[in-house]
């Protein structure tokens, strides 16, 4: 006779409880020939903002391909600025934007009320901020508004004023480029002014001398074209000129660069992929930065094979950044993917769109405070080191990655494993990974749209410009990824 037990019973017809996805990765064991810069993670100040411009914030419309608001000058003598600067460690900050090919450099000749000048008193503040924080410095030189027919004869005697002026200071200069995003001059500034990829070598031909009679040892990087989600460098045959610029160069360029926003914002007139919160979490909408790279190591390795390659400018959408989307969790997504896959794809620095100024901003303008971004940018310096090895993941929406780990991995063989769960559910991993997990730092907030993060369950927050990772609570090993969050997993080799 059979008996049947209680609990076999509740076996047999209760629901089983569903086993979490699992997912499958496979780490190289052979890093990969380059490796990223020490000054990988770098940021700009938009021109606009540190000159005071029209800019974007409270801006609702777009003006010539500006904001729509007139702002006050950076005041760049902030010791709170300084210490958020400082503790994402070395960088680069590029000083650019639209307004750069329209700024006036000391004076204003046309004595224009829209006009815009860098003062000698706002340049000195420029350079003291980079000496205090051990900054290098990339600068866009005015190109310049002009009809085509002068193309390709370009005059660099305001350039030479600027520059004449720094060396006198003593001011560093490292890497210098000429205008901002030529290939869509069109639309910011007419169709008159859109340079063709021919002319605009020969420009950069004259702007290499010019720069290397005042400062010899600086680089120079272009041609910095933008690219649009989706789009590419639009619009052919008109203004896709990277490839033809690198083709009809005379000399070497030292850096090829391009510019990429995967999103844009309500303000921008075209709208290829709208900058909202559920998007940022999409991995085909991240894919597209993998797609371009590619297609610009091409360009390079077969045009400008000495060239390194550099993203000179990056930010989550175009037109200042989309509110309570750019500048919450939901952006730490694509900027720790993108972060990330530029480092794979060979890109030697990542250029973000901005430090301080719109929604994109890894500070807030106004109040100084850091954004989720920050924090992402703060943790990727302390942990992702300047080897990169390829990783393979079974699962499209667990992104993982993999690098020396920051301090001392490239000697002990210690790695960092950066692990982006875009899953709205855990995913499990082969436990044989958290054998070799000797710590876990997880990102997480509540929601998407939430201001303000945490690491491993404690908001982060530098105290007189110190914070450590040892402030943060260790996490037991585990070998679950749980969701939307970002993990940095430090494994022995």
């Amino acid at each position: 006779m059979l008996t049947t037990t209680r609990e076999t019973l509740l076996a047999l017809f209760l629901p089983k409880r569903p086993l979490l996805p699992r997912a499958s990765i496979y780490i190289s064991d052979t890093p990969q020939p380059h490796q990223i810069d020490e000054r990988y993670l770098s940021f700009a100040i938009d021109i606009s903002v540190l000159a005071g411009g029209f800019w974007w914030e409270g801006s609702s419309v777009i003006r010539k391909g500006l904001g729509g608001l007139r702002v006050q000058p950076l005041s760049l003598n902030s010791k709170k600025l300084d210490r958020l600067v400082q503790a994402l460690g070395p960088a680069y900050v590029r000083v650019g934007g639209s307004e750069a090919d329209k700024i006036h450099y000391f004076e204003d000749p046309t004595n224009d009320k829209d006009s815009l000048v860098l003062t000698k008193a706002m340049w000195d503040s420029l350079h003291a901020f980079i000496q205090r924080n051990n900054l290098a410095f990339s600068f866009t030189v005015k190109y310049g508004l002009f009809k085509r027919q002068l193309h390709g004869d370009w005059q660099g005697s305001e350039a030479e004023k600027l520059l004449r002026y720094s060396l006198e200071r003593g001011y560093r200069i490292d890497v210098c480029e000429l205008g901002n995003e030529l290939n869509a001059y069109w639309a910011f500034h007419g169709i008159n002014a859109q340079p063709g990829a021919k002319k605009l070598a020969q420009d950069y031909s004259t702007f290499r001398q010019v720069l290397h009679s005042f400062y010899p040892n600086a680089r120079v990087l272009g041609p910095g074209s933008a690219f649009w989600p989706k789009l590419g460098e639009t619009i052919k045959p008109f203004s896709n000129i990277t490839k033809g610029f690198l083709a009809n160069l005379t000399e070497d360029i030292d850096i090829v660069d391009w510019h990429y926003y995967p999103f844009q914002s309500a303000r921008s007139p075209v709208r290829t992929r709208s900058a909202k919160p559920e998007n940022f979490i999409d991995y085909k909408n991240l894919d597209d930065f993998k797609r371009y790279s590619l297609q610009l190591k091409k360009w390079r390795d077969e045009l400008q094979p000495n060239a390194q390659l550099w993203t000179g400018e990056s930010g989550s959408a175009q037109c200042g950044g989309e509110a309570r989307c750019s500048d919450r969790w939901a952006s730490c997504f694509w900027w720790a993917d993108q972060l990330a896959c530029g480092a794979l794809m060979g890109q030697a620095v990542m250029i973000r769109q901005s430090l301080i100024g719109g929604e994109y901003g890894l500070v807030d303008r106004l109040t100084l405070k850091p954004r989720p971004d920050y924090w992402l940018s703060w943790i990727w310096a302390r942990l992702m080191g300047k080897q990169v090895f390829n990783v393979t993941s079974s699962d499209p929406n667990l992104r993982v990655y993999c690098h020396s780990l920051a301090e001392g991995g490239q000697h002990d063989g210690s790695r960092c494993l950066l692990l982006i769960n875009l899953n709205k559910h855990s995913v499990t991993l082969d436990p044989s990974i958290a054998e070799k997990v000797k710590a876990q730092y997880e990102l997480r907030a509540k929601k998407l749209t939430s201001k303000r993060i945490k690491i491993n369950g404690k908001k982060p927050k530098l105290k007189k410009g110190k914070l450590k990772l040892q402030d943060f609570p260790l996490l037991p090993s585990t070998n679950v990824v749980r969701p939307l969050t970002i993990n940095f997993w430090i494994m022995e080799n």
